[in-house]
């Protein structure tokens, strides 16, 4: 009985750590599927009012993606106008614009 009982515990034990490792590059092909992976997008109130700022700044436009904590600033908002240029709005702790950057790559 013991060694069928050590039997188990060690399939139990090789399935969890295929199924960790398995998990693990999953998680690794997930985050590099995206070259800023490591960015965190802003959230809730936050988002709201960073949404807001940025779009009135640029004056026209869709928000397509944030970050909290720019290497330029606190807040970040991609702003993709109709024509399908970028503006990145960069934002303090209070929402204040302190710089932005039209994006002038061709994407052809």
């Amino acid at each position: 009985m013991e060694r069928k009982s050590r039997i188990a515990v060690s399939a139990a034990a090789a399935a969890a750590s295929v199924a960790l490792v398995g998990g693990g590059v999953g998680a690794a092909m997930a985050t590099t599927a995206d070259d800023q992976s490591s960015e965190q997008s802003i959230t809730g109130a936050a988002l709201d009012r960073a949404s807001a700022v940025a779009l009135d700044f640029v004056g026209e436009g869709e928000v397509t993606g944030t970050e909290v904590g720019d290497e330029e600033s606190l807040y970040e908002v991609e702003v993709t106008r109709g024509d399908g240029t970028q503006v990145d709005v960069q934002l303090d702790e209070s929402f204040a614009v302190v710089g932005s950057k039209a994006d002038t790559e061709n994407d052809e």
